[in-house]
């Protein structure tokens, strides 16, 4: 059980919830703050103007609404911005999103009423999932559109995913005992404001990014090891006459993964031996490798600073308040401005799609090192264990990784410097936060498809050196998982399968060298 309210809701309280299935519960004094600032507010609006609440919304701010019309404000809000268009978020990414807006909320900032918290606690653990349509947020007020999506369902209208079906949510909440909130004050413009959306998908793009890091560390260490490489390339010596700490954290992945290998070489037993003479005017085995293998900490270092950071962003988002206007009991007052502007969240994305596309060009640089015999100089073209020429091995699946890793640097142009005016130019600079988290999203993908290809060439070029039993234990443990799924092949047959079976391994196997809150 994740109990949230009671501390700052970490990374990992999303991955056990989405990713694990665990329960949530709120803790009492959360209830209670959130139940003494609805108190608070429905006092305090008496007789006063505060925006979303006896105003319109935006530009029509100052049009005034009469008392006995607030409530209906309230819904009006929320039917008008479910507008949104495109495919669905899958389940795990909108129930993250309802996991972000259930930690919004319990701040007790937003003056909407304890029932409110209480159904989406219950719709998430019972995996009722909202129908979020991926388009329609620009992420300046936040995620109005996606959000009201969300607030629909809260209200017994629109649709919800459950038990794999699109269905409409009355049918749904009847079926299993749940009951729509009713509105009192704030309910509609407390429930569509905010970052939620974007920062729900960021927080599944980090855990995501933080697995694709470690299985990219570990197929680079599995390629160290075919080439037989030189071991100083990750020393902590080496290493450490850089102050940075990712390039230290992947050199000391790599070297731990690495320290009972039997394929690598230790430059001093080689080359700095003075009892042994070396002479040779061209060395057979290199001196140095190529960058992607020998710059593979100094590569994938700032990415893994980039991943961490965006985390420390997201988290702090997640623990927020993203709403306005702002309700301070303890102050016994309402403070108006924008903490539902998305820019925190959107500029990360933008750099966590970066790194992960940067991960992917390596994956694919390191896959060019195994296809080509005249680069790696001991396997067969295209990691071919058939006849040469009449078989083609890895020939076909290599064009798909080159095109997704091009599909990847297109993507990577940052979605945050896309702000476009809208909303009668009440909306003039926006962050365009969960179109990047989308995007982000589908860097990701990409990379989990390029990352599988390379490990099937990683494991026919083991066999074709025959080297399985000189790994280290935990790349040959390794080695062992991913045979199982796909076995050696000699003969051509449609890849495809093959590929799509590895992703979904090492998407659902989450190696975590060390996952850090």
């Amino acid at each position: 059980m994740v109990v949230v309210g009671n501390r700052k809701t970490t990374i990992g309280d999303f991955f056990n919830v989405i990713f694990e299935g665990e329960k949530i519960d709120i803790d009492i004094e959360a209830r209670k703050k959130v139940a003494e600032d609805y108190e608070f507010l429905k006092g305090f609006a008496k007789g006063k103007v505060i925006y979303g609440i006896n105003t319109g919304l935006g530009p029509m701010a100052q049009f005034k609404i009469p008392d006995k019309s607030e409530l209906e404000l309230q819904y009006n809000l929320i039917r008008s911005h479910a507008a949104g268009c495109g495919n669905p978020l899958t389940d795990i990414y909108a129930k993250a999103t309802m996991l972000a807006r259930l930690n919004t909320l319990i701040q007790g900032k937003s003056g909407i009423h304890p029932e409110v918290i209480e159904l989406i606690m219950d719709m998430i653990n019972l995996n009722i999932h909202p129908y979020i349509p991926e388009h329609g947020g620009v992420g300046a007020s936040g995620d109005l559109v996606q959000l009201a999506h969300l607030a629909v369902n809260l209200i017994g209208e629109g649709e919800v995913l459950y038990q794999g079906k699109t269905r409409p949510t009355a049918e749904v909440f009847a079926e299993v005992g749940l009951s729509p909130i009713t509105m009192h004050i704030r309910e509609g413009l407390g429930l569509i404001n905010g970052t939620s959306c974007m920062t729900g998908i960021g927080m599944i793009n980090a855990i995501h990014a933080r697995n694709l890091l470690d299985w990219s560390m570990l197929a680079s260490s599995m390629i160290t090891e075919i080439v037989e490489s030189y071991d100083d390339h990750f020393s902590d010596e080496l290493n450490s006459a850089k102050a940075h700490h990712g390039q230290r954290h992947v050199a000391r992945t790599m070297k731990s993964i690495l320290k009972d290998s039997q394929l690598i070489r230790r430059r001093a037993d080689h080359l700095y031996d003075n009892n042994k003479t070396i002479d040779v005017e061209i060395f057979k085995h290199k001196v140095q490798e190529y960058y992607s293998l020998r710059c593979v900490p100094q590569v994938l270092g700032p990415v893994f600073d980039t991943v961490l950071f965006s985390i420390h962003v997201l988290m702090n988002e997640v623990n927020s308040c993203s709403d306005n206007p702002i309700i301070d009991g303890e102050k016994q007052d309402v403070y108006h401005g924008g903490n539902f502007h998305g820019d925190y969240v959107a500029l990360e994305m933008d750099k966590l799609k970066i790194a992960i596309t940067k991960l992917s060009m390596l994956s694919e640089r390191q896959l060019n090192y195994l296809m080509n015999p005249k680069l790696n100089e001991k396997l067969p073209p295209f990691v071919n264990l058939g006849k040469l020429g009449l078989n083609l091995g890895m020939q076909g699946v290599q064009f798909t990784a080159v095109s997704t890793v091009a599909e990847n640097q297109t993507l990577s142009f940052p979605m945050y410097l896309h702000s476009i005016t809208n909303n009668n130019d009440n909306q003039d600079i926006v962050s365009m936060g969960t179109n990047a988290a989308l995007l982000t999203k589908k860097v990701i993908d990409n990379t989990y498809q390029v990352l599988a290809i390379e490990m099937i060439a990683i494991l026919q070029a083991i066999d074709y050196l025959e080297i399985k039993d000189q790994l280290s234990t935990y790349s040959k443990s390794k080695y062992e998982d991913l045979r199982k799924i796909v076995p050696k092949f000699t003969e051509d047959a449609v890849r495809y399968p093959d590929v799509r079976n590895i992703v979904q391994y090492i998407t659902e196997n989450k190696l975590q060298f060390s996952f850090e809150d």
